[in-house]
């Protein structure tokens, strides 16, 4: 038994008003990481069609070039949507197109088919009800990818996704995908992260 001075713990402090709030937000954060351990499953079994079930039809997909930059200009070490050369700043026509490409089975890249393991961890809700039923997710991942005999890449890196409510569930209205390395040794990036 601790001692009446010993300061408890604050996650066993909580109070009577707290506990809901808490609960309501554990439940949140399990239904979102289930939806992303969802979308990694599809990912992983090639049912790119289904995946693009899960994007809305505005959705911006979105993956900046990281620079090598001295440490006081840190604003400028991604470069900008719409305005630079990223690996991927797209919307739904373009991914579908991609998804149509490889499925046509002549994608160079993609043929022999790769094999993609997707991992998400550190799932937390940064901002919750940004309007029209929308929530900022952020996350770590790494994709795992192998090709060929010996093919082999690793992609490691952070998201924010926007995900906003529909009447199926939850769909994918923002992507903002940073990788932890500034030069890819990958020679192509079909993958989808």
């Amino acid at each position: 038994m601790p001692a009446a001075d010993t300061p408890s713990s604050p996650a066993l402090t909580a109070s009577a008003a707290e506990v809901p709030d808490r609960l309501t937000h554990l439940l949140l954060v399990r239904e979102i990481e289930e939806f992303l351990f969802h979308e990694a499953n599809l990912l992983d079994g090639r049912q790119f069609s289904a995946w693009l079930d899960l994007l809305t039809e505005d959705i911006r997909y979105f993956m900046p070039m990281r620079r090598n930059v001295r440490h006081s200009d840190q604003a400028s070490a991604d470069t900008r949507e719409g305005k630079d050369i990223n690996w991927f700043d797209e919307d739904k026509f373009t991914l579908q197109q991609r998804v149509r490409q490889i499925e046509t089975g002549v994608h160079w890249a993609e043929e022999p088919l790769s094999r993609t393991t997707h991992m998400v961890s550190n799932v937390t809700i940064a901002e919750a009800g940004t309007g029209h039923g929308e929530i900022q997710v952020d996350l770590r991942f790494l994709l795992y990818r192998n090709r060929l005999e010996s093919e082999t890449d690793i992609f490691v890196g952070k998201r924010k996704d926007t995900l906003r409510r529909s009447g199926t569930g939850w769909k994918i209205a923002r992507r903002w995908i940073v990788l932890d390395q500034s030069v890819l040794m990958a020679k192509n990036l079909t993958a989808f992260f």
